[in-house]
């Protein structure tokens, strides 16, 4: 299959959303509400992802070109409801696997999840509890960490019947200084996960540059910081457009080069290897 570009038709309209809203600098990222999914869906598409949903229908689907991964956007009105779904098809050398993020999981953190997948060397990828540990984050044990602000929390968790365990990250609204308030996102990724996913995952979470949302934007979380951004709309427009332009030329420069499809079979390792601090 070649590679296709985004047509004209998508980009405009992206850059039409995002012109006329003022950026306002937002963190931390945990609460900065989902922004806008195409920083997933163009940069899949950019890489020769292709729409196999019903075009009259309520979901997306997206097929990599070698028809091993799919992915599944379906916006629901529970926000802590699942909307995105990336699977991995089994193969001869990896199992299955999966990625589940409710509605209000920034896009722009699971672009770096998929961004990962298309672009990202698999190879001796960085712990995750002490990715998050070097960004600041509370290490309670050799599994769990909390953000500075006790609101998320990233958690490596055994299950009852599997050899493997799988980590689940979620925020929530503080209670009596607790941990137990009000579910505001969930992420999950199954058993046999590749470890560079997560890692791609949790440390875009953790990143402290702040993401960009309109001064408008109500799904930001009201415990979330906001202040005018040093850019500009057409700048926003014009990083996203970069970052796009990116993925698509990598893309076909690993498919000129390996004569492999652009997202191929992952590299898996075992979540707890990813544990290691």
């Amino acid at each position: 299959m070649r590679l296709v570009p985004l047509t004209d038709r998508l980009t405009a309209a992206f850059a039409d959303t995002h012109a006329w809203q003022i950026p306002y600098d937002t963190s931390p990222r945990h609460l900065a509400g989902p922004g806008d999914p195409r920083h997933v869906t163009h940069g899949l598409a950019a890489a020769g992802w292709s729409t196999v949903s019903d075009p009259l229908g309520a979901d997306l689907i997206l097929r990599s070109p070698d028809h091993g991964y799919r992915l599944q956007y379906a916006p629901e009105a529970h926000s802590t409801s699942r909307w995105w779904c990336l699977q991995a098809d089994p193969t001869d050398n990896a199992p299955r696997w999966s990625a589940q993020f409710s509605g209000l999981v920034p896009a722009e953190v699971i672009a770096s999840f998929t961004d990962a997948l298309l672009t990202a060397d698999a190879e001796d990828p960085p712990g995750i509890i002490s990715t998050l540990e070097s960004a600041g984050w509370r290490v309670s044990d050799p599994a769990t960490a909390v953000s500075t602000d006790g609101m998320c929390q990233v958690e490596l968790r055994e299950q009852e019947f599997h050899d493997t365990p799988h980590w689940h990250m979620e925020t929530r609204e503080p209670r009596s200084g607790h941990y137990d308030g009000p579910q505001i996102w969930n992420a999950w990724f199954s058993d046999y996960m590749p470890d560079h996913l997560v890692a791609a995952f949790v440390t875009a979470l953790a990143d402290p540059a702040p993401l960009h949302r309109a001064m408008s934007d109500s799904t930001v979380h009201y415990g979330a910081a906001q202040k005018p951004s040093p850019l500009t709309p057409d700048q926003v427009v014009a990083t996203h457009a970069t970052r796009i332009t990116s993925l698509h030329r990598a893309a076909r420069a690993t498919r000129r080069q390996k004569k492999i499809p652009a997202a191929g079979p992952a590299n898996t390792g075992t979540a707890r290897a990813a544990a290691r601090r």
